[in-house]
């Protein structure tokens, strides 16, 4: 059967906030959680669904690639495999802890305790870091290679923590390796189970018997990993990319958080950004301007030739097609603005003076414009046409 679109699943529009997003996948787990629908096979795969679409609209880097290429251009990544049918609820509870109250199941024990399920997975923090990109680099789209100082995964205890790895844990006695412990309460309605993190593991649902030496039971140390990323072309200064599981690593065997890159844009030396749009000011002389001439202009990959028409008056606007930035998620490519300035010489020789004392009451030397010489303001609603 083929999926469903994933706005559709979660009842959101595209153009839906971050945090509309995350209501509505909310409002959707608590309908369709588990422990409110014991051994609903139906209600199970909703939560499934509700899941793998909210883990991908609620990345920008995931929401990109979907809203551009929909469920072909996920290639497995998005939706814990890409597949409903393929998830693991501790993946859910453990990927959304902030959504389900801080990584169990504990969601407040309807007709269970969440048995195995409310087994702590811990995951790792984000971390962030601003990566500077040229005009260049924003047209073309590139590969960074940065090195960062992360929590990766202890080598003596492969990150469990124990010194002898597996050998070094005992089962928690107070959950009995559930990493839970459940209550029941007395209610007007009747008693009611809830369940909450086991506070003698930590909802581990282990405890450490012999601690490793190297990361001290954390099972986790500080060491430089140098990240490849690849960043498309067409961002902006101030968006944010996400790589996920680059982040740092959680203790003991945990899941690692992502890696946030802030992107910065370094100026240009002689062009300027605007949009996708690319604009150059070009100053040319009198001479060149009245007897046109044919002159070569900077773009961000190349040097490129342009015809000045005899008589060009300044301020007209060339325009270089497809000269522009690449839309990061669509196919337009903006073009590159050309401002033509006439340049009026301020130190003149006497001889120089007198040549253009001689041109200053020349009937063509008077300004003449017609209806085609555009003023200021029909130039400004040219180009923003």
């Amino acid at each position: 059967m083929s999926k469903r679109d994933y706005y559709e699943v979660l009842g959101v529009e595209k153009n839906a906030s971050t945090q509309e997003i995350k209501k509505s996948y909310r409002k959707l787990a608590l309908k369709f959680h588990p422990d409110k629908n014991p051994d609903n096979k139906e209600a199970e795969d909703k939560f499934k669904e509700a899941a793998e679409a909210y883990e991908v609209l609620s990345n920008d880097e995931k929401k990109a690639k979907y809203d551009r290429f929909g469920h072909s251009g996920m290639g497995g990544a998005g939706g814990f495999g890409g597949g409903g049918g393929g998830m693991n609820m501790d993946d859910i509870f453990s990927q959304f802890g902030d959504i389900f109250g801080g990584g169990g199941g504990g969601f407040g024990g309807f007709g269970g305790g969440g048995g195995g399920r409310g087994r702590r997975v811990n995951r790792g923090s984000n971390i962030r870091v601003r990566v500077k990109m040229t005009l260049k680099d924003i047209v073309n789209g590139v590969e960074k290679k940065i090195k960062v100082k992360k929590y990766v995964a202890c080598t003596p205890c492969s990150g469990s923590g124990a010194e002898g790895g597996s050998d070094g844990f005992n089962t928690c006695d107070t959950c009995k390796g559930a990493g839970q412990v459940n209550r029941v309460t007395n209610t007007f309605l009747g008693q009611m189970q809830t369940s909450s993190t086991c506070p003698t593991c930590g909802g581990d649902g282990k405890i450490i018997t012999n601690k490793c030496n190297s990361c001290h039971g954390d099972g986790i140390i500080k060491d430089d990993e140098t990240i490849e990323i690849k960043i498309p072309a067409g961002v902006e200064g101030g968006m944010q990319l996400s790589v996920n599981g680059k982040g740092n690593m959680g203790a003991r065997g945990g899941v690692s958080g992502d890696l946030i890159v802030q992107i910065e844009e370094e100026e240009h030396e002689e062009l300027k950004r605007d949009g996708n749009n690319i604009l150059y000011d070009l100053y040319i002389s009198l001479p060149d301007a009245i007897l046109g001439k044919e002159i070569t202009v900077p773009t961000v990959n190349a040097k490129a030739k342009i015809k000045i028409e005899a008589g060009t008056q300044g301020g007209k606007v060339l325009r270089l097609r497809s000269k522009g930035i690449p839309e990061v998620n669509g196919y337009r490519t903006g073009d590159q603005m050309i401002n033509v300035n006439v340049w009026t010489p301020q130190n003149l020789t006497k001889e120089e003076k007198a040549m253009v004392e001689k041109l200053r009451d020349s009937e063509n030397f008077v300004p003449q414009p017609t209806s085609q010489d555009k003023g200021f303001f029909e130039r400004m609603k040219d180009y923003f046409r």
